[in-house]
């Protein structure tokens, strides 16, 4: 009987296509890894309300969230870090001079410091959200555990500069998440492993996107998709097939976890 392996999947461009729908032989994967006892886990930048609605699909109760800001293992939360408020309030005058968008997001939402929606449009039509509400004193009084930051790259020098204790992640040619210092998935998922007792070599995790690449160097067995950036599939130790070409089904068939 093969030993219970604890595996990580981030959501999109891997557990989903660019359409956002899980392709079919992902979800028979996912149900033939549960029904040899394997723990699955999904491991996202999404918030744990944008990331319901999957994981009720394919039935997975653990998550990481917020790229590794907050943690869930079986219901129960065993990890959060949240951003400093007074580093926040101070963000987000800055970005109100600049007529750039900050996105405020806790467990249960999101809301937006402004109106301004140029940036905002581009940058979530590929997500198929709508957009947040405007709620400008949204994180006052709230633990904060990821932004979402709306500007051009090269207007983002000023934000890593004065807020160099902060992580920052660009997904979109307007669009960069915000992290607590330190924050990052393996961080995340550092936590869960040790809440779980998982041994290391029966780790694996498969992912695709910048935001995934300390989960590809933290984790034994990391998988990078097909439609992986090169820097993420030089950071992994396999790469699979795209979404769309049933790259979970064949990343899993490839390590030997299903069989053909």
């Amino acid at each position: 009987m093969m030993t219970r392996k604890l595996i990580f999947f981030d959501i999109d461009g891997t557990l989903v296509d660019h359409e956002k729908k899980i392709p079919p032989s992902t979800q028979q994967a996912i149900e033939q890894l549960k029904a040899a006892g394997h723990e699955l886990v999904i491991a996202t930048g999404r918030g744990p309300f944008m990331l319901k609605p999957i994981s009720e699909q394919l039935n997975i109760e653990s998550y990481v969230s917020f790229n590794g800001s907050y943690v869930v293992y079986n219901g129960e939360v065993v990890y959060s870090h949240s951003i400093n408020p007074d580093r926040l309030a101070e963000l987000t005058q800055i970005t109100l001079n600049n007529n750039h968008p900050l996105v405020y997001m806790t467990p249960e939402g999101m809301r937006s410091s402004t109106h301004e929606t140029a940036y905002l449009e581009d940058a979530h039509e590929p997500l198929k959200k709508k957009l947040p509400p405007m709620e400008p004193d949204y994180y006052v009084g709230k633990d904060i555990y990821q932004c979402l930051l709306y500007c051009k790259q090269e207007d983002e020098g000023c934000y890593k500069e004065n807020f160099s204790e902060l992580g920052f992640i660009r997904w979109h040619l307007f669009g960069s998440d915000i992290l607590p210092p330190g924050g990052s998935k393996a961080k995340g998922i550092h936590a869960l492993v040790e809440r779980s007792g998982f041994e290391r070599e029966n780790i694996y995790a498969f992912g695709d996107g910048l935001n995934d690449l300390e989960m590809m160097q933290y984790v034994y067995h990391s998988i990078a998709m097909g439609n992986a950036s090169d820097e993420v599939k030089q950071a992994a130790r396999y790469v699979t097939k795209d979404v769309t070409e049933d790259g979970i089904m064949y990343g899993l068939r490839m390590l030997g976890l299903l069989k053909e």
